[in-house]
């Protein structure tokens, strides 16, 4: 069925139903990307304690069947040296619903400029949700930290999320330079010849679709309140208008 991916025998797949809830069997299958770096380190110990998470939880009677999944580096090693992100990659990671992955590097030169980012456009990853709260018998610096519990929720496809930026000094980053300056009447760039130059793509439909999530995340679990955060004050046409 995939190329290099391998398939456990003993599990099953998450599946979605229509009104998005998961139908999650007692040995899902969970796709993993092992990761660059730290990953090699990480990832089987993240596997050893999810591993006994779920057997104490479920006092033996569901179990994880982990499936490998390449990008990054060790893609480069089962692939081919310029394949960082295999296309059965990503038809695995849409096919099984849930998956976790370790750190992955940026690739120098070729088309891909972060994998993170070609992750989350690809898959329209666009919530980066981020819980905040304190733990008891943990040092703080804050006076009363038991009091900090939030959940942040970030623009993940948008905003400098896009990854559409050019290095300093490039032929590319020359052109914006040029064209801002003498097309746009822009003045504002002040070190011109040594600026690396990023663009910030903000939509309605993107903010829209962050806010109704954040606010039923808010509903579904209880939250006084929903905040807003952003820098309207300076940046008025992406975060104000």
């Amino acid at each position: 069925m995939y190329q290099h991916i391998k398939v456990p025998t003993d599990g099953q797949k998450i599946t979605v139903n229509d009104n998005f809830s998961l139908n999650v069997p007692d040995n899902p299958i969970i796709p993993y990307i092992e990761g660059d770096g730290t990953g090699v380190d990480i990832s089987p110990v993240m596997i050893k304690v999810i591993d006994a998470a779920v057997a104490k939880a479920y006092g033996g009677k569901r179990k994880i069947s982990w499936m490998e999944i390449y990008a990054g580096e060790k893609s480069t090693k089962v692939y081919g040296p310029d394949v960082w992100l295999p296309e059965e990659t990503l038809t695995v990671l849409k096919d099984y619903v849930v998956s976790i992955k370790g750190p992955l590097t940026t690739p120098v030169g070729g088309g891909i400029r972060s994998l993170n980012v070609a992750l989350r456009q690809q898959l329209d990853l666009y919530v980066c949700l981020r819980p905040v709260r304190y733990f008891t018998g943990v040092p703080s610096p804050v006076r009363e930290p038991e009091k900090t519990d939030m959940v942040i929720f970030r623009e993940n496809s948008e905003d400098i999320y896009a990854g559409i930026e050019w290095a300093e000094g490039s032929d590319a980053a020359k052109k914006v330079i040029e064209f801002l300056t003498k097309e746009m009447g822009v003045t504002k760039i002040r070190f011109p010849e040594t600026s690396g130059i990023g663009v910030k793509p903000v939509s309605r439909q993107g903010t829209e679709r962050l806010v109704r999530k954040a606010i039923q995340y808010a509903i579904d679990n209880d939250k006084p309140s929903v905040t807003i955060v952003h820098k309207g004050n300076i940046m008025k046409y992406t975060e104000g208008g």
